[in-house]
């Protein structure tokens, strides 16, 4: 299998690291970058071949060329022109990935081949550390064979999901940007630690290992159907224990439903993001 990955920011760089380390051939990926400085540290860092855009006009139509994947890692601004300029380079059977939030299939098909096998994900920012989670919508011309072949590709940087079109806005609300709402946690229990007189960086070490440890063992008992977040929550809770105490805080603020706001506020984010790019288009 031959791959293209045509931009090297976060998603696609956290993406290639992934299935490098499963052990696909580096000699079978080709990937592009704007500059021919950026082009040269993602060679040196990953051992592949990165064409830079700079250098050469037909980068990205030069990298598609012989791919059986083509991994779109550019901004969602970006995607429409891309498929655009590979339009005619790409194979007919090849498919083609996009790691864009927002953009959805339509203005991906509709700027490829009317035939051309797409697939719509959405990836989160853990995949850098082989434990991410990616939603994957299959278009009308991705074959099961060419969803698999992705999905197990992916799956090197963490769990995957194939859903329908209609469920991605949720779940970019809830894995998309869940990351950061991992992150503002662990930020104000640190803050709370100064507060009570701990060293900001005991605080902090405390604080994200603490959220490590709980998301592993979340993790792991999810996985096992031993456990789920509610039972592993009441479980540390003792009758008058300093957790109870704590949780009922939570509650008395308001947090559920602040938790639950925020998701649905990203989601509605996510489709009016999709609504503006389809106007622009």
């Amino acid at each position: 299998m031959r791959i293209a990955m045509l931009g090297l920011g976060s998603m696609n760089g956290a993406i290639l690291a992934g299935f490098l380390a499963s052990g696909v051939a580096r000699d079978h990926v080709v990937a592009t970058s704007r500059s021919a400085a950026s082009a040269q540290v993602r060679a040196e860092q990953h051992g592949i071949t990165v064409l830079a855009e700079e250098d050469d006009a037909e980068a990205n139509r030069r990298a598609v060329a012989e791919a059986d994947v083509v991994f779109l890692g550019v901004k969602p601004h970006g995607i429409v022109a891309l498929c655009e300029e590979i339009r005619e380079a790409v194979k007919p059977e090849a498919v083609v990935v996009s790691v864009a939030a927002a953009v959805d299939l339509q203005m991906i098909q509709g700027a490829l081949r009317a035939d051309q096998p797409v697939i719509r994900s959405m990836p989160n920012t853990p995949l850098s550390v082989g434990i991410g989670v990616v939603g994957l919508v299959p278009g009308a011309h991705a074959t099961e064979q060419q969803v698999a072949a992705v999905q197990g590709l992916l799956e090197a940087c963490g769990a995957v999901h194939v859903i329908e079109e209609a469920q991605i806005d949720a779940l970019t609300g809830i894995s998309g940007s869940g990351p950061a709402y991992a992150f503002y946690l662990a930020e104000h229990m640190a803050a709370a630690g100064v507060e009570l007189g701990l060293d900001p960086a005991l605080a902090a070490d405390l604080a994200a290992h603490t959220v490590h440890g709980a998301g592993r063992m979340l993790v792991e008992n999810h996985d096992t159907g031993a456990a789920d977040a509610a039972a592993l929550r009441k479980a540390v809770c003792s009758p008058n224990g300093t957790t109870e105490r704590a949780i009922g805080r939570l509650d008395e603020h308001g947090v559920a439903a602040a938790v639950v706001a925020a998701v649905k506020a990203s989601a509605h984010r996510s489709a009016e993001m999709t609504a503006e790019l389809n106007e622009q288009v």
